[in-house]
């Protein structure tokens, strides 16, 4: 079984979701499966240290159950850009903290699920993009595809520059964030028909969805 990095068309498409829903379908499978949220903003302080909440969502559905500084390296408390919260916090996001923490979570588990920030294109810092961390991680990506009007155009531009940037596309998942979009499964054959990569699920729209109810509508790439 492989890692992953999961990547969405633009913030809010639903990646969390989909990144925990990744691993607990692999959990069901009887895999140990581990969440990781390499760079975090918009992070609350806590007892422990600055926290984020989809970090911590991502470490509740892990098992193992990793450390919490693996899991998310750079926790920035700013609701900004990372590149923007990173100079806020005077901190400066580098790869190296990031690979080292994702060989410790390799070492216990038979599948890392990493989740990205925003969108492909959005930068941690002035200097590193998540396409970096992809190649040195040597991981295959899975797009979210947040279902609302003009997913059509975020999907497919993401979708090529994914392939454009040397990284493979193992699949996608549709999320559905707008409960009120028209057409969704005319959209969601569209999509079928023009993505270059199987479609892994779809997470239907749900006031309160719960990853563990929802494994059994992903496959794994």
């Amino acid at each position: 079984m492989r890692s992953l990095f999961v990547t969405g068309t633009d913030t809010g498409a639903g990646k969390t979701l989909a990144s925990a829903t990744l691993l607990h379908a692999a959990r069901a499978r009887g895999l140990r499966a581990v969440g990781m949220k390499p760079v975090a903003s918009g992070c609350e302080s806590m007892p422990g240290g600055w926290r984020n909440a989809d970090a911590l969502a991502l470490q509740s559905a892990s098992e193992p159950r990793p450390v919490y500084e693996d899991l998310n390296p750079f926790a920035l408390p700013e609701p900004l850009a990372p590149e923007l919260a990173s100079r806020a916090a005077g901190i400066e996001v580098t790869a190296e903290p990031i690979l080292a923490a994702f060989a410790r979570l390799s070492t216990h588990a038979d599948m890392v699920v990493v989740e990205g920030v925003g969108g492909w294109a959005a930068p941690l810092s002035a200097t590193l993009d998540q396409r970096d961390l992809v190649r040195a991680m040597r991981l295959p990506v899975v797009l979210v595809v947040g279902l609302r009007l003009g997913c059509l155009n975020h999907a497919r531009l993401t979708a090529d520059a994914i392939r454009a940037d040397g990284c493979e596309l193992a699949g996608w998942i549709a999320c559905g964030v707008d409960p009120l979009m028209a057409c969704r499964e005319e959209n969601l054959a569209l999509l079928d028909a023009r993505l270059p990569a199987p479609r892994l699920g779809y997470l239907p729209p749900m006031a309160d969805p719960q990853p563990a109810e929802l494994a059994h509508r992903i496959l794994l790439p």
